[in-house]
């Protein structure tokens, strides 16, 4: 089967997509963008968390073609520009910035699922998320090497970021 949708703001169609193809497998070996992690295939560990038409999906989770005519947005389509000149987004920056990334395999989903927050909470006029809220919203993101202290102190530094306050 054929399917088209647009991915990061571009048009693209995958062919020859078997019906049981899940969009994780579409997006990293059909359209060459491996930001997205396969790790549990059963939408529990949050790694393959990407935007499907503006709300957060486990991307392992979403049948190929339920994708036509859809909108996802990956981790890779967070960041601005092309090529060499892509610059990080505020919350990648903080990530690296905090130390947040250790192995990296949770990372793109973190990163996905913190930037919807800030959307939620900053890019909404809403003050920026307390502990409890950022641990909430990303309670369906697993990591294996991390106390989650340092993913946490990312997030705030993205909100501060993001809210005007620098940090």
């Amino acid at each position: 089967m054929r399917v088209s949708f647009n991915v990061n703001g571009e048009d693209v169609t995958a062919d020859d997509v078997w019906p049981g193809e899940s969009l994780l497998y579409v997006l990293r070996e059909r359209l060459g963008l491996p930001g997205s992690k396969n790790a549990c295939e059963q939408g529990e560990c949050g790694s393959c968390t990407v935007y499907f038409d503006d709300v957060t999906a486990c991307s392992c989770m979403i049948a190929a073609g339920q994708a036509q005519g859809r909108r996802v947005r990956t981790v890779e389509g967070l960041s601005q520009g092309r090529g060499a000149e892509r610059e990080l987004s505020t919350v990648q920056e903080a990530f690296v910035e905090a130390g947040a990334v250790q192995c990296g395999f949770c990372t793109p989903g973190l990163v996905v699922q913190t930037d919807d927050l800030l959307e939620r909470t900053v890019g909404a006029g809403l003050p920026a998320p307390d502990d409890a809220q950022i641990r909430e919203a990303l309670a369906g993101n697993l990591c294996r090497c991390t106390g989650y202290e340092k993913i946490i102190e990312a997030v705030h530094l993205a909100a501060g970021r993001r809210s005007g306050g620098g940090a």
